[in-house]
């Protein structure tokens, strides 16, 4: 059996991040992984406020216009900033829950990443979005593919289960 074969044999999860919350990335990259670990072929696809997630922790220096900057200096730079969507509590509600999954040995959303990305899940920031936003490919995690909406409904249709979180 070719790699071809197996592949379209394979049981397909396609999954779009919304959100910019901690709580709900976590619980994406958690059924991102669980799936890729059934053998799925998995698909995150990253638009608006759920991009801020792929974002690296650093700046990085770019050409951008002033309100491309601005949007830039306003959203959380990362997994490791975001905020929760309730209890955010001025800030100390991230602080609580990191805390608690910790206690828990429970895997934190920068693990959970690269967990996904060592079982090949497949990490597609929205190109409409981007530009939207004004963000560049350097200002994001590497790995990360780029596409628009075509591409990712081309996998959301061939998928059994489709998420948008």
């Amino acid at each position: 059996m070719t790699t071809a074969m197996a592949s379209e044999e394979r049981e397909k999860t396609t999954i779009v991040l919304f959100s910019g919350d901690l709580d709900k990335a976590i619980a994406a990259f958690i059924i991102a992984n669980g799936a890729a670990a059934y053998d799925h072929d998995v698909t995150i696809f990253f638009t608006f406020w759920g991009l801020n997630t792929m974002r690296k922790d650093e700046a990085v220096r770019t050409d951008k216009g002033f309100l491309e900057r601005m949007f830039g200096w306003m959203m959380p730079r990362g997994a490791r900033r975001l905020g929760l969507s309730k209890m955010h509590m001025a800030g100390m509600g991230p602080s609580m829950i990191k805390h608690v999954m910790k206690k828990h040995n429970a895997l934190t959303l920068p693990q959970l990443i690269e967990l996904a990305q060592e079982q090949g899940v497949k990490l597609v920031a929205c190109t409409m979005t981007m530009d939207l936003l004004g963000l560049k490919q350097e200002e994001l995690l590497d790995g990360m593919e780029l596409a628009g909406v075509a591409a990712y409904l081309g996998d959301a249709t061939e998928a059994k289960v489709n998420l948008f979180i």
